[in-house]
């Protein structure tokens, strides 16, 4: 199955390069460019990428309000945006999977990265390390967390128990070892948990599990 990726930055040097290296894949197709967040969204909504790769300063639409309008809550038919950009920032990573993402990556890193990340967001999983993740949402988690409301309503307390060790940084391996199950028991009770709670993935789990108090 090939991967079909947008590809949006406003520098145009970049954009080749990353068209280059993505285009070069025998299972990645690129299917459109573009330099503003206005124009990925218009793109986006017209030839339905698998995956939309974003930087985040841009004229006009920046990429964060993009990522939000293509993949923010309550959008209908979102789609899945990897952040690539320049600045190392938790502001940026935080506002970034706030408005939807399901992956973050700095443009420094090897073309490897690049490929990986693709490949990672396209098949539904969050491309960032799960202790990256809940160290940058802990560091936030007083922004988010509602007064009210919580996961214990809708979860068993052995979801709630996974909940907790996938927002501390556990992979399935490292939760099957802790509750002594198996890893493809752990992978069906995080589709559980995130069909439950109408996330889209690990990322969005962590966010939820910190923004509820199931995490502090």
């Amino acid at each position: 199955m090939v991967i079909r990726v947008l590809v949006c930055d406003d520098q145009a040097m970049i954009r080749v390069g990353f068209v280059t290296i993505i285009d070069a894949q025998p299972d990645l197709e690129i299917v459109g460019e573009c330099s503003d967040g206005r124009a990925a969204v218009e793109l986006a909504g017209r030839l339905r990428p698998d995956v939309v790769v974003m930087d985040v300063r841009m004229p006009g639409l920046d990429g964060i309000e993009a990522t939000r309008l293509l993949a923010g809550v309550g959008v209908e038919d979102p789609v899945k945006v990897l952040v690539v950009t320049t600045f190392n920032l938790d502001e940026y990573v935080y506002e970034a999977l706030r408005a939807g993402a399901s992956g973050f990556l700095l443009k420094d890193a090897p073309p490897a990265h690049l490929i990986s990340g693709i490949r990672t967001v396209a098949s539904g999983a969050a491309l960032l390390d799960p202790e990256v993740t809940r160290q940058l949402v802990g560091r936030f988690a007083a922004r988010i967390r509602p007064p009210e409301g919580g996961a214990e309503t809708t979860l068993t307390p052995r979801e709630l128990e996974v909940l907790r060790l996938i927002a501390t940084g556990l992979s399935n391996s490292e939760i099957a070892a802790t509750l002594h199950v198996s890893p493809e028991t752990v992978k069906t009770f995080v589709s559980r948990i995130l069909a439950k709670l109408g996330l889209r993935d690990r990322v969005q789990a962590v966010v939820h599990a910190y923004r509820t108090g199931l995490v502090t």
